[in-house]
């Protein structure tokens, strides 16, 4: 897939075993808002550019609540 067919945006995950990446789709969330993934809460700590070559997405990197 090239950077022109990616949509969406890209969240960085803290975990215990470290961090990930997870793809979404729509509109990136904003800083300060409240994200749930796999049942856990986070909130933006900031939204930057991807952290993967060549992909122009946008991503939220989030910390725990």
């Amino acid at each position: 897939m090239s950077d022109v067919d990616r949509s969406g945006y890209l969240l960085f995950v803290p975990s215990p075993q470290g961090y990930r990446l997870e793809e979404r789709d729509g509109p990136a969330p904003e800083r300060d808002e409240r994200v749930e993934v796999d049942g856990s809460a986070f909130v933006v700590s900031r939204v930057g550019a991807s952290p993967l070559p060549l992909d122009a997405r946008p991503c939220a990197y989030l910390l725990s609540c």
